[in-house]
């Protein structure tokens, strides 16, 4: 077999991921707070992007803008009550830009001169002018910003170090105690072993634990316990109330978990009201003492897109301004440096940048309206739910909305993956609304699985002590409704909700009544 060169001409086809078209697919999927932080990168990274908050001059910026996002980037859209049907979810997506003035880009030009005499701003030479304050000026060296305004609160292991710098301690043992202060969880529990503990730092298991005994000894009470039942014990003792009785129901916790009463009795050697009594005092303490010192606030979630109720009963959807970036590209300034480049190596780099600065500012238009159609579907899909509550949630899936807006599947899981909108109702992530369908009993819709998750909720709720539902009961009261739902998918939403079994709720109920007494 001869072995000789030859060309060959072959056709086909191929799908190609740019680095554009990959930068377009991850700004998708970012929320707001990763959306932000990749803008600031950028806008560090490239010299061509601005952010249009640096520039003072918002009539100016308008004029000279190249591309980006107008003060309302997307027009707001307005879904009919008359037509909560309509599938034609396009025909109100029209989006609204402000159109491009000329080729140039942020002006270059320098603010007007400030022309306001300088008795009236001078602060710093003792006069406070226009403020209306004669005397001089206290205020030039005070930071008055509203960070430095609030408290700021002790953190557990400050407040527990201080305690320790005053206590009577071998400097052996204070060392050791220190330690442990810093080895303390937020919620104030001690996870390591003494045997760990002497071994990391070299001393005697006696040492460990005397160090933690004074440690157990600081306020609050029940920190550097190692488990729950140390915990309460420490505090039961602090009261003087860790007596037989006590220390028994402390040892059988998963009896009191089970809300098996009658057990817990019988080890505990007490009669009903004595048991009750327990209880009571036993939910006093504080299972987590650490946690009276946590200094980290919650955030609340932002809503990328909003939603309110119009006049006619109709949904008016915007995007939440607040949550979008906006940038803007210098043509000024690319033209003037394209001018006076000659190296080719920086002709090369100063494109890129122009390019890589047109095709972000393109992603984020082509973001804002993807997250726009399909929170408009979205909304018109489950109108019953903003109208009049979660029992009114119809089951949806991706290809529902995909289909609708024509696109697909992994674009829209994108798309509603960490986005959150914000409805009279509350802020609820897109996701939620997705749920599976659960069959109707006759030729009926069918329903969504979140609804009946909060109709067996609701169902729980008003049941008396003198008639708890079985699991038994909540399907035939279910199927009553045109809900075909089998026994154990009911117990499976009632253990997803944390809701005990029926016998332990009638337990539980039947005690809360005689505690009540």
């Amino acid at each position: 077999m001869a072995m000789t060169p030859r060309l060959e001409m072959r056709q086909g086809q191929s799908l190609v991921m740019t680095p554009q078209l990959q930068q377009a697919i991850k700004l998708l999927q970012l929320n707001n707070i990763e959306l932000t932080s990749f803008v600031e990168q950028e806008l560090e990274r490239n010299p061509l992007l601005q952010d249009p908050g640096t520039d003072g001059a918002v009539g100016r910026e308008k004029a000279e803008r190249s591309d980006g996002f107008d003060d309302e980037p997307v027009k707001e859209m307005s879904i009919d009550a008359a037509k909560p049907g309509q599938a034609e979810a396009d025909s109100a997506m029209d989006a609204r830009y402000e159109d491009m003035h000329g080729e140039d880009g942020v002006s270059d030009r320098s603010p007007p001169a400030d022309t306001t005499p300088a008795s009236a701003m001078d602060v710093g030479g003792g006069s406070l002018g226009a403020m209306g304050n004669g005397g001089s000026s206290k205020f030039e060296d005070m930071d008055l910003s509203l960070e430095n305004t609030l408290s700021n609160e002790a953190s557990l292991r400050d407040h527990l170090s201080a305690q320790l710098n005053i206590a009577v301690l071998e400097p052996t043992v204070r060392i050791v105690a220190q330690t442990i202060i810093d080895s303390l969880e937020p919620d104030g529990y001690f996870r390591e072993t003494l045997e760990d503990l002497a071994e990391r730092l070299g001393c005697d298991t006696e040492v460990a634990a005397s160090a933690l005994v004074a440690v157990q000894g600081l306020d609050p009470t029940g920190v550097g316990a190692r488990d729950l039942k140390e915990c309460l014990l420490l505090q039961l003792r602090e009261q003087d109330r860790c007596d037989p009785a006590m220390q028994a129901m402390v040892e059988r916790l998963e009896l009191l978990g089970k809300q098996d009463y009658p057990a817990l009795m019988r080890e505990c050697g007490v009669d009903e009201e004595d048991l009750i009594d327990m209880i009571r005092e036993l939910k006093r303490l504080d299972p987590r003492p650490g946690l009276q010192f946590e200094t980290e606030t919650a955030h609340t979630a932002i809503p990328d897109v909003l939603l309110r109720q119009t006049a006619d009963g109709g949904w008016s959807i915007e995007l939440n301004p607040e949550t979008l970036p906006r940038v803007l590209v210098n043509n000024r300034y690319y033209t003037e440096i394209s001018a006076v480049t000659k190296k080719a190596e920086d002709k090369t780099y100063l494109t890129e940048c122009y390019n890589n600065a047109n095709w972000l500012v393109k992603s984020l238009e082509q973001r804002a309206n993807t997250i726009m159609k399909v929170a408009t579907e979205l909304v018109r899909q489950q109108d019953g739910f903003f109208a009049m509550g979660v029992q009114y949630l119809r089951p949806l899936n991706l290809k529902t909305i995909a289909d609708a807006i024509g696109m697909h599947e992994s674009t829209v899981s994108r798309v509603t993956s960490n986005k959150y909108i914000g409805t009279p109702r509350g802020i609820f992530e897109m996701k939620y609304f997705f749920t599976a369908s659960i069959p109707s009993t006759g030729s009926g819709e069918a329903h969504s699985a979140e609804a009946v998750r909060h109709r067996i909720k609701n169902l729980i709720d008003e049941e008396t002590p003198k008639a708890v539902l079985s699991d038994d009961r909540i399907v035939e009261i279910l199927k009553a409704d045109g809900v075909d739902i089998a026994r154990r998918t009911v117990a499976k939403y009632r253990e997803a909700m944390r809701i005990p079994s029926s016998v332990q709720r009638r337990r539980a109920k039947r005690m809360q009544l005689d505690m009540a007494r």
